[in-house]
């Protein structure tokens, strides 16, 4: 049995983590921190947990602790300073924040506004998309769990640029429910100022955008330009990004369908469908991903929930692979439906 810990637990995705391994069957929940919930029983905070877990949340992690994996589910620039010593312990890391998504130090330093303070293992981290870089991540120490618009969008967008069946610019679309802006409220998240509205939010500027170009750029060989736009949905968890690129000289749609059948008919969490729906993937680890030929464009599109496949699910489907159990263990159900 693989003794895990969550630092950061007591938000939401720190929720699904600990819901999703009460019932593991490979990796067992040993601790969650939380600083202003230490002493308390986690099922006493997170009422849906109760008969699952008789854990407290602790202010931190003993230093003399047993573990084999840690989960960091915590804020920017609050992982680069934790991974060095939990590495040194010989603790495998899933790190769901962004601090070893983006390769070059000077661009997080840019879109986070902070020096990125552990150069050494943001050389070692490895991008925890396991549809794409599943090889990479079996032999890592240090997997950097992707954000939720990213994994939706690279996921839809994967076959394409892979392919060589698309040029030029790639214009995206997205759109998450309020459970992504994390559980303090903001006047954007309230509910009276979201509920009858559709609102774009951090145009041009968003910080997935760098993680979004730096996995297509890779995939490409090539500098794309990626024009994203988030805004928030009246919902309280789920994502649907709907991504528009000029097909290349000469591809036609069945080569389109081709690249997405053999990227995902083998996949056991990307299911290929004609309108992608959120309800469909909501509470599951799933992504549904479908494409449109329009004239010269073609529209990619991809739903998901944000706080599993896009967080907390996707973190233990990387632990499953670190740990060279099957992918699916712990994982394996479907989504509500509604």
């Amino acid at each position: 049995m693989i003794k895990a810990a969550v630092i950061g637990g007591s938000g939401y995705t720190g929720g699904e983590l600990a819901r999703i391994l009460s019932r593991h069957p490979g990796i067992s929940l040993e601790a969650m921190t939380s600083r202003q919930n230490s002493g308390r029983p986690i099922a006493e905070v997170m009422p849906f947990l109760r008969g699952f877990t008789d854990l407290e949340f602790v202010e931190q992690l003993p230093e003399n602790g047993d573990y084999d994996l840690v989960f960091l589910a915590t804020p920017h620039t609050a992982s680069m300073r934790l991974v060095p010593q939990l590495m040194d312990r010989g603790i495998k890391v899933v790190d769901l924040s962004a601090d070893y998504r983006l390769k070059d130090p000077k661009e997080y330093e840019e879109w986070y506004g902070h020096q990125h303070a552990d150069a050494a293992n943001l050389e070692r981290a490895v991008y925890g998309l396991p549809e794409l870089f599943r090889d990479h991540i079996r032999g890592a120490d240090l997997v950097a769990n992707p954000g939720c618009y990213p994994t939706c969008t690279i996921l839809s967008l994967a076959p394409l640029l892979r392919g060589g069946l698309v040029e030029g610019k790639v214009i995206v679309d997205a759109k998450s429910g309020t459970s992504g802006a994390g559980q303090e409220p903001t006047r954007s998240t309230h509910h009276p100022n979201c509920a009858v509205s559709i609102t774009p939010y951090k145009v041009g500027d968003h910080r997935h955008t760098p993680e979004i170009k730096e996995v297509l750029d890779g995939l490409t060989g090539k500098d794309i330009d990626v024009i994203f736009t988030p805004h928030l949905l009246p919902i309280v968890r789920g994502m649907l990004t709907t991504s528009y690129a000029t097909l290349a000289d000469g591809v036609a749609q069945e080569d389109i369908a081709m690249a997405y059948r053999s990227a995902y008919d083998e996949e056991r969490f990307v299911h290929l469908a004609s309108v992608p729906a959120i309800p469909a993937t909501v509470g599951s680890n799933f992504c549904e991903v479908g494409f449109k030929v329009v004239g010269t464009t073609v529209v990619a599109m991809a739903a998901l929930d944000n706080l599993v496949k896009g967080a907390a699910g996707q973190a233990v489907q990387n632990a499953n692979i670190l740990f060279k159990m099957d992918e699916a263990t712990g994982l394996d159900f479907p989504g509500l439906g509604v």
